[in-house]
């Protein structure tokens, strides 16, 4: 399990020195056209060429926004050989969001696609916007000259939703990006027999770094969709005999529903490694996906700031401990520190500070933020994590989400796995609310599975069966679907509104 630093002086060198021996092999399928990666260097030179022509050189700011695009992988390499910045953005972005993301950044030019042309002419003056199939306009003509870069300057901003006001914007070095596929790599045992399946959003650094740029830096094939849909996920893991996925858990619960309510079984008899992040996994959307496909989810932990943090190492005898997320990853330095600052010894949860192979250098243009956030070199995560004597790590809770009732600590996470584990619920989300009495009180959202019913006394009854009483939720609210945001996490902001809307009108 040692974690060897990689060498590379950019991270489009680390690509190269993958492709060297490889120039026939495929590396990126997208829609029936497959590139090798041979082609995917000379379509990296094209972009470098137009970026040039666009003026865009090191130092330089350009941004890319839309659906799953090759152009998104062309564009983060060629932002490194040009020690140019690359900024994804997030394609379910509002206009108004998207426009603060092009200023905020500094960004010359906007390129996007045709499924978000008229939020992009809404959101960036029109002289500065280009669609994405110019990037490949200018002719490949040999190879453009690497530029004298320094592994520490900027190379990605990529913005990530917080929980108040504007989006934040996470600085990362090409140092970062090159470290963070090694780790990866070592953690997970990615080479170059693999193909990854990618659907997540390469507006994401979860689709686009961990696993887009870490398969491509092993030598493998990323089989690239334009979009999450469960039906294109499933048929593509038999085609093109995926070894390795990644997703949210609401991406893996759209799979199971796609297919129990199609009675659909689809072949995963390849895949090594479901990768699960984003969100707490509760344990009984684990089981029963293991048994809908005979495959286990692998939980796995990091943050836009900080990757990885915690996960499984695919060469670790141990079994995982139920409830555990894994191990610190290679290169990650943890600590869990008590209220008053204090290491919190085994089995006690505390706030975990980290440091891992990619590391937020700072948040553009907010000195204050990134004071209050990075201190002594680790980054304040505000989640609440335990570690047993063996070095597994578990998730206890957001230090935020908390629910305080009458001076007692409810972890919204603990109860909605308890509420998801009951056969008849399908998702579930459970937020505080203003109390007179109690402060606060948990309130619980849940989606019935397909053609399920259940009353809400015998869901707080199952429920106090397996909870302190203190926790159990004594309102329910039955939905269709749960909101979610931007990101795909589920709105818990957009929940608490609707309940507290619910007992005004009550």
């Amino acid at each position: 399990m040692e974690h060897h630093r990689p060498t590379s002086t950019s991270v489009f060198n680390a690509l190269a020195a993958a492709a060297q021996n490889r120039m026939d092999k495929v590396a990126i399928v997208y829609e029936g056209d497959a590139i090798t990666y041979a082609t995917l260097l000379q379509r990296i030179e094209q972009v470098i060429r137009r970026l040039k022509s666009l003026g865009i050189g090191k130092g330089d700011v350009f941004a890319v926004y839309g659906q799953n695009h090759p152009e998104h992988l062309f564009c983060y390499y060629a932002a490194s050989k040009t020690g140019s910045v690359f900024v994804p953005v997030n394609p379910n972005l509002t206009a108004a969001e998207v426009g603060y993301n092009f200023k905020h950044s500094d960004a010359k030019v906007l390129f996007f696609d045709d499924h978000v042309e008229e939020t992009a002419r809404q959101a960036v003056p029109a002289e500065k916007l280009l669609h994405v199939s110019e990037l490949l306009a200018a002719p490949s003509e040999g190879e453009e000259p690497h530029a004298n870069i320094d592994l520490d300057d900027d190379f990605i901003i990529t913005y990530s939703s917080g929980t108040t006001g504007n989006q934040k914007a996470v600085v990362l070095d090409q140092r970062a990006q090159i470290d963070v596929a090694a780790s990866l790599a070592t953690m997970w045992g990615i080479g170059e027999s693999d193909t990854t399946l990618v659907a997540l959003p390469l507006g994401y650094l979860f689709g686009l770094s961990t696993a887009s740029a870490t398969a491509l830096a092993a030598g493998g094939t990323v089989v690239l969709l334009r979009r999450f849909h469960p039906r294109d996920v499933l048929e593509a893991f038999g085609r093109y005999a995926v070894s390795v996925y990644h997703g949210v858990p609401t991406m893996f619960s759209m799979m199971m529903e796609y297919c129990e309510q199609r009675d659909l079984t689809f072949d995963l008899s390849a895949t090594r490694l479901l990768v699960c992040s984003g969100a707490p996994l509760p344990d009984e959307v684990a089981a029963r996906f293991v048994a809908k496909f005979g495959k286990p989810l692998q939980n796995y932990y990091a943050l836009t700031e900080v990757t990885p943090v915690f996960g499984r190492y695919h060469d670790d005898p141990a079994a995982l401990p139920p409830g555990a997320i894994g191990k610190a990853a290679p290169g990650a330095t943890v600590k869990i520190l008590n209220a008053d600052g204090y290491d919190c010894g085994p089995d006690e949860p505390g706030e975990a500070f980290v440091r891992g192979a990619a590391t937020v250098k700072r948040y553009a243009k907010d000195e204050q933020l990134t004071a209050a956030t990075l201190k002594d070199g680790l980054f304040r995560t505000g989640d609440l994590v335990m570690r047993d004597k063996d070095g597994f790590y578990y998730i206890v809770g957001r230090i935020k989400d908390i629910i305080i009732r009458g001076g007692h600590n409810i972890s919204p996470a603990e109860v909605e796995k308890t509420i998801v584990s009951h056969p008849a619920v399908q998702d579930t989300a459970v937020v505080g609310i203003a109390d007179r009495i109690f402060g606060e009180v948990p309130i619980a959202f849940v989606v019935l599975r397909a053609n399920a019913s259940l009353a809400a006394d015998d869901l707080i009854a199952f429920l106090e069966q397996k909870l302190a009483d203190f926790k159990v939720p004594r309102t329910i609210y039955f939905e269709t679907e749960l909101p979610h945001g931007k990101t795909g996490k589920i709105d818990r902001k957009a929940l608490q509104a609707r309940a507290e809307q619910n007992i005004v009108a009550a």
